[in-house]
């Protein structure tokens, strides 16, 4: 089957078969006619249902999915040119053209507009997806909370006339995206097959000791999916919690020591006692220095309440901050990410009962919580284990970071440059 050999002469199916190789397009006629086989049509088209089985796709979304790959013509049959130009557009086009697609994507209710009706709809669907739930209830929705989050990240400054609500202009929605990888990520991969491993399902499996009460952690799994959203493949398989207040105590050296066996990134929750919850991944290992260092890979968050991703912005490379044992005021112990010394984007001390955030150029990020003087009530961490790390750390001569630290300010000691105190 050539490019142009269509019995159907759309000149959008002859431009856009030519972003296919041949291969390519032997498979989506070959993925065709097994649906279309499937849809009790003689082979002339795939129904509805079995469009949506195939792809994973249901309830409003899928509706939606299925109207926009038919043109909507409303005639419930989607043919071989329907799936090459979707398939065109949605995969393969430029970045404006698959975030124009997902932006009509989201107009569930097919008025012509994008309102905060439409995106819940979707948010349901989708965290319904990733947590494996399904609501038996008309009205009910167990991911209420997480819902309100995402959409508290959205801006809604469009007003059409006669329109009960307010609604998004394609810009807001482009902001939305870069606020919530997650988002993008799922709604981005929604035409690959559902047992291909698609980008935006994927939740990190959090392991935690059996004695630890999992009612009292905070990276729920839709929180631990809205952060996943930013980081690699790689990195979404295995989160283990490496320490949390409730159970350590609010202590910044059993912090480190229970860090000091897991070297690689990691993620900082903080629940505050004015309930906003946030933090920070840590693309380095929290180690002793007396500057700023680590790397453009790190970022800062919100969850509650409102749900955001803030990269570094490469306005400084001023990223992680850790300094332990130092006596001047110009090198605060604790630990911390972007922005100065003592205006930090997101910063606890190392007394673990306090700390600040401030409007942050590192990464374009707000002041996390509404106040700036923090005071934690929950302090929680994860080690990232990348797929295919050895579960088992070798120990044998790495010692605690507290141990390492000691050595550090020995060393400095000897050569009369020490600036801690015991």
């Amino acid at each position: 089957m050539g490019n142009s050999q269509s019995p159907a002469a759309d000149p959008r199916f002859v431009s856009t078969a030519r972003a296919f190789t041949q291969t390519e397009l032997d498979d989506l006629k070959s993925l065709f006619v097994s649906l279309a086989a499937q849809s009790q049509s003689d082979g002339q088209y795939i129904s509805p249902s079995v469009f949506q089985a195939y792809f994973g796709l249901r309830g409003p979304l899928g509706n939606r999915m299925f109207d926009l790959v038919t043109q909507n013509r409303k005639d419930q049959k989607l043919t071989f040119e329907d799936l090459v130009i979707t398939k065109g557009t949605y995969e393969k086009g430029s970045n404006d053209d698959i975030e124009e697609f997902i932006y009509r994507l989201l107009d569930v209710n097919s008025d012509g507009i994008v309102g905060r009706s439409d995106l819940e709809a979707v948010l349901t669907v989708m965290l319904d997806d990733i947590s494996s739930q399904r609501n038996s209830e008309p009205g009910y929705s167990p991911h209420e909370g997480i819902i309100k989050n995402f959409l508290n990240a959205a801006t809604f400054s469009k007003i059409d006339e006669g329109c009960a609500e307010t609604c998004m202009y394609f810009e807001d929605f482009r902001s939305w995206c870069s606020l919530l990888p997650s988002v993008r990520k799922y709604l981005g991969s929604l035409l690959m097959s559902s047992d291909s491993g698609r980008p935006g399902y994927q939740v990190p499996h959090l392991m935690h000791p059996e004695n630890i009460d999992s009612s009292m952690i905070i990276a729920k799994k839709e929180y631990a999916w809205h952060i996943g959203g930013a980081l690699p493949q790689q990195e979404l398989e295995e989160w283990k919690l490496l320490y949390h207040s409730a159970f350590h105590g609010l202590s910044f050296n059993t912090f480190l020591g229970n860090i000091s066996n897991d070297e690689g990134p990691t993620v900082l929750i903080i629940k505050d006692k004015e309930g906003y919850v946030y933090g920070g991944y840590a693309s380095q290992p929290w180690e002793r220095h007396g500057d700023f260092y680590g790397d453009m890979k790190s970022f800062l968050f919100q969850i509650f309440p409102k749900a955001s991703i803030f990269k570094p912005t490469g306005a400084n490379s001023n990223i992680q901050w850790c300094a332990v044992n130092f006596s001047s005021d110009s090198i605060p112990n604790g630990i911390g990410f972007g922005g100065r010394v003592n205006h930090f984007g997101l910063f606890l001390s190392a007394s673990f009962d306090e700390g600040q955030t401030f409007t942050c150029t590192t990464f374009g990020s707000p002041c996390l919580s509404n106040i700036n003087r923090i005071h934690p009530e929950v302090i929680e961490c994860w080690g990232v284990v990348p797929k295919g790390a050895q579960q088992e750390r070798h120990e044998t001569g790495k010692g605690t970071i507290l141990e390492r630290f000691k050595e550090d300010r020995h060393m400095l000691n000897m050569v009369g440059l020490a600036n801690s105190s015991e």
